[in-house]
């Protein structure tokens, strides 16, 4: 089930321009990151914005963490924290299911299937060198 999708709708990115200004992106949330898709129009929905094919996408195998959650004027502020260290500011309306808990209880569930994954082949490597010693499997 890779990139099963979980979520889509519409957030606000920080540029990382000079002037550092606010723009809307159509996201999709999937089992292995978030997809940030340019809204062509100023439509006010995940249904009604027009977006690009091309998207950028933040893979949870590079993310740290979802942190710095701030509630303003109606606005939940959060930022993903890729691996290497570089943040990006995003920002969502405070009603409804926030963006910031979607990514991070997607994040923590990826990792732990990583984890588990890892435990297992950790397991598999040890009792196959183990085989022919008389053991049961």
């Amino acid at each position: 089930m890779e990139g099963l999708h979980t979520r889509d709708g519409l957030l606000e990115k920080r540029s990382s321009g000079l002037l550092q200004l606010w723009k809307k992106k159509r996201c999709v949330l999937t089992e292995d990151g978030l997809r940030l898709h340019k809204c062509r129009s100023a439509g006010s929905d995940a249904q009604t914005a027009a977006f690009g094919s091309k998207a950028k996408e933040l893979r949870f195998e590079r993310m740290a963490t979802v942190d710095c959650v701030e509630y303003k004027r109606g606005l939940v502020y959060f930022t993903v924290v890729m691996a290497p260290g570089k943040e990006i500011d995003f920002r969502c309306p405070q009603e409804g299911t926030s963006w910031n808990a979607e990514i991070a209880l997607a994040l923590v569930r990826y990792k732990n299937l990583q984890a588990v994954q890892t435990g297992k082949n950790r397991h598999l490597s040890s009792s196959s060198s183990h085989i022919g010693d008389g053991e049961e499997l």
